[in-house]
């Protein structure tokens, strides 16, 4: 059996991605009529059909499902070959998507660390609200914040994330802390992310907390922990994305750990074919060395 064109797979993947044949021709600059000629050549070569319409739009057949899972590596590698050719230096990059608070708090300050173990890689790392999808294979992996069940995908929980209250020691010096229902009387920072929130956690210290109001209330995790650090108050957060703060002397768990909540929050999700590649795994370890418990 003969190659399909490159075009024709190209043309297949932005439609599988879209789920639109308008949106894909608009993301390849080419028209619609000439989008779904490529997928019909494709779809002659190959003797089955890779799309079935639905009410939302194209769905991929089972065929179609392996065929992208098939060829997603192939358009990796061909774009990365390409990549080395054009450079002048023999580099291997390493295309990490992120969570923003994942990235911005935990990666960014250990950027030093991973030059230093991984001198012959480039990362290149972008940050988002939306989980990537690898259909086109330009990422390499993404880290995710959710419950980890993600249909298709390697994930790799990353271990030993806590929840628990925490605060500037210039503010406890200033509101001192004896007991979770102390807390009721204090400034309290809302944050939307946790896994575990402050209702939760005050049900598990058998505190009542029905009534208790927030002075700030954030979408985001960074946000939450910079008031914190800020002296503006006491927020329950992620001591893995608190842990440069925490070092620093910026911010200090109000109790022991024992009033700290265990979570698999951050995920390290990629393609199954991925698993393999070197500068993934070294990533995964890089990883794990970094989030040891110290």
């Amino acid at each position: 059996m003969r190659i399909p064109p490159l075009k024709s797979i190209i043309a297949f993947e932005s439609v599988a991605r879209t789920k639109s044949v308008n949106r894909a021709a608009e993301e390849l600059g080419l028209t619609a009529s000439a989008v779904s000629h490529q997928l019909s050549n494709l779809e002659s070569i190959i003797g089955q059909p890779l799309f079935q319409r639905s009410g939302r739009g194209l769905v991929l057949t089972p065929t179609g499902e392996r065929y992208l899972s098939d060829v997603t590596g192939s358009l990796a590698d061909l774009s990365r070959a390409t990549e080395r050719a054009s450079s002048r230096t023999e580099v291997d990059i390493l295309r990490v998507h992120s969570s923003p608070s994942f990235g911005l708090m935990w990666l960014l300050p250990r950027l030093s660390s991973f030059q230093e173990a991984n001198g012959d890689l480039q990362l290149n790392l972008a940050c988002s609200y939306e989980n990537v999808s690898f259909s086109n294979g330009y990422y390499d992996i993404d880290i995710r914040h959710g419950y980890g069940n993600w249909d298709n995908l390697e994930v790799k929980t990353v271990r030993g994330e806590f929840i628990a209250p925490l605060a500037s020691p210039a503010y406890l010096a200033r509101h001192p802390v004896e007991t979770p229902e102390d807390l009721l009387a204090h400034r309290l920072i809302y944050s939307e992310t946790p896994l575990v929130q402050w209702k939760q956690w005050f049900g598990r210290t058998g505190v009542s907390a029905k009534q208790k109001t927030f002075d700030f209330s954030f979408d985001r995790s960074y946000m939450s922990i910079e008031t914190a650090a800020l002296g503006l108050g006491i927020a329950l957060e992620s001591l893995t994305l608190a842990s440069v703060k925490i070092r620093d002397g910026l911010l200090v768990p109000v109790f022991d750990e024992t009033y700290s909540v265990e979570v698999g929050a951050h995920h390290l999700v990629y393609p199954i074919q991925n698993a393999g590649l070197p500068r993934i795994q070294r990533f995964l370890a890089w990883i794990e060395r970094e989030a040891a418990p110290t």
